[in-house]
């Protein structure tokens, strides 16, 4: 490996790196801002407007269970993607994140049969994370969506996963 070869993987490591501590104080921000919230409302909000940057994302959607479907009830993102609609729980991968408390990280989203692919031709979306939000008993999901496919790392998941879990904190406290 030459000098400039080897000076330039220093460089990316060190932007990878910054991005990472970006995002992170990011995170901490929206965790902060969602252990005052007072509402479902305006957790929506702070997942709203500061998720996209958390996971540096396209887009991201706010999924709420709703008598057996899922009711996309937010997103922020570069093109329209399902706001206001509902889908049966079954046909969906935020659906299948919910009822299978786990999370679903999907490189491709053509090639997984989890995925309504038919629905997903009409947007941008080539690869997303899904976590459930809820605890044990999930009543919500949160999405990320990119818009090309790509391997995610464990700082993508773990940003998707930490701001899911964050909400469900929010969630469970104005519950309480």
């Amino acid at each position: 490996m030459g000098l400039k070869s080897g000076a330039r993987l220093l460089a990316d490591e060190f932007h990878v790196r910054e991005d990472q501590d970006f995002r992170l104080k990011l995170l901490e921000a929206a965790k902060d801002r969602l252990g005052v919230a007072q509402s479902l409302e305006e957790i929506i909000a702070i997942v709203r407007s500061t998720a996209r940057s958390v996971c540096s994302a396209d887009g991201v959607t706010f999924v709420l269970r709703d008598n057996g479907k899922c009711h996309y009830i937010e997103e922020d993102a570069i093109g329209p993607l399902w706001k206001g609609q509902k889908f049966p729980m079954e046909t969906c991968i935020s659906g299948w994140c919910m009822m299978n408390k786990a999370t679903a990280a999907i490189e491709d989203i053509f090639v997984d049969d989890r995925i309504p692919h038919d629905v997903y031709r009409k947007t941008f979306v080539k690869s997303l994370v899904m976590v459930p939000v809820g605890g044990d008993a999930p009543v919500a999901a949160m999405g990320a969506y990119w818009n090309e496919k790509r391997a995610f790392s464990q700082h993508d998941v773990a940003a998707v996963e930490a701001l899911g879990a964050a909400v469900s904190s929010a969630m469970q406290r104005i519950a309480a």
